[in-house]
């Protein structure tokens, strides 16, 4: 299983405090089918905790997850400040999520270098 984020979503992982490690736990508790909303197109939203407390007043992810193979954080919000996605929203980041799932290991390199995308470590 590898890890990505999007450089967006690592700013904002940044901003609010959130290890790769919670990240890496949200991936792990997916691939043991524990899967918070499964928003479709390979989408997922995952719950993650905030530094020092519980899920459920903490922070949102959505990512796109193809189990076993590869999970892509793209886009992440704290619970407080918004409900949920809207439909445009949720288009959008599932036309992402396909083309970055979509991807192969050359292509995955590319935007690895291009600054597009960071790899985690799982289990991390």
């Amino acid at each position: 299983m590898r890890l990505f984020k999007l450089k967006a979503f690592a700013r904002f992982q940044r901003q609010e405090g959130i290890a790769n490690a919670a990240l890496s736990k949200a991936v792990g508790g997916a691939e043991k089918g524990l899967i918070d909303a499964d928003l479709g197109g390979g989408l997922i939203k995952q719950r993650v905790a905030r530094p020092g407390q519980g899920k459920r007043g903490g922070f949102r992810t959505i990512v796109a997850y193809k189990r076993g193979n590869r999970a892509i954080f793209l886009f992440g919000f704290a619970k407080s400040e918004r409900e949920n996605l809207n439909d445009d929203e949720l288009a959008l980041w599932r036309r992402v999520g396909k083309a970055y799932l979509g991807l192969d290991d050359e292509a995955l390199v590319a935007a690895i270098a291009a600054d597009e995308l960071m790899e985690i470590s799982y289990g991390e």
